[in-house]
């Protein structure tokens, strides 16, 4: 049985994270060519938020679902390079957005607090080696995993449900999947800063103000 007695703190971009919070990411990466393949896959799902990972640690070990099943990977220096991690994680690209730590809020004593992060961890840890789950309608199954449903098993654990009820709209049923979007608007999160898109001076000649 896999067990932790350390809860870790990490820094990835600046953001501050503990064993346990939910890393949240948009897919893609526009500077560079497969960054743009994965912007077009993150369109197919609701909102900003496309994809999750669970911070276990030491240092920026994390935990996630996707092409090559359920694998450990690492954060290194604190820098989401999304370029150095691809191999790892089956040439996903993406772009970091937040953390969520669904823990914050509830209240709970510093033991009790140790005792539910530790949990999470144990068990997406786990789950390493098990397949990718393609059937996003089946997030009750502990036999594969996709990335958000992942989290939502680890924290539904420690009596946190993360599937708010989202839904897509003309697609009834669709609110049993776990969604990384309401993963990140359900709970409490810290955003990452994103620069602000430049406006040419020919668009400002363009586009007088009123």
């Amino acid at each position: 049985m896999i067990t932790m007695n350390t809860i870790y703190t990490y820094q990835i971009e600046g953001i501050a994270l503990q064993t346990g919070d939910i890393i949240c990411t948009m897919n893609g990466k526009p500077d560079i060519l497969p960054g743009e393949f994965w912007r077009f896959v993150g369109r197919l799902v609701p909102g900003d938020v496309d994809h999750v990972a669970i911070y276990v640690g030491p240092n920026g070990r994390c935990i996630e679902a996707g092409a090559h099943g359920v694998i450990k990977f690492t954060v290194f220096e604190g820098q989401w390079n999304t370029e150095r991690m691809a191999r790892r994680r089956g040439l996903l690209f993406d772009t970091f957005y937040g953390v969520v730590s669904p823990i914050d809020g509830l209240g709970v004593s510093d033991e009790e607090e140790h005792e539910m992060r530790r949990a999470v961890a144990e068990y997406c840890l786990a789950q390493v080696g098990k397949p990718y789950n393609l059937n996003f309608l089946s997030a009750e199954t502990e036999d594969a995993f996709y990335c958000s449903q992942l989290a939502y098993k680890a924290y539904q654990k420690i009596g946190i449900d993360l599937n708010t009820g989202l839904v897509m709209e003309q697609l009834p049923g669709t609110n049993a999947i776990v969604y990384p979007q309401e993963i990140w608007v359900g709970f409490s999160h810290r955003a990452a800063e994103r620069p602000q898109p430049q406006v040419k001076s020919s668009q400002l000649a363009a586009n007088p103000s009123p």
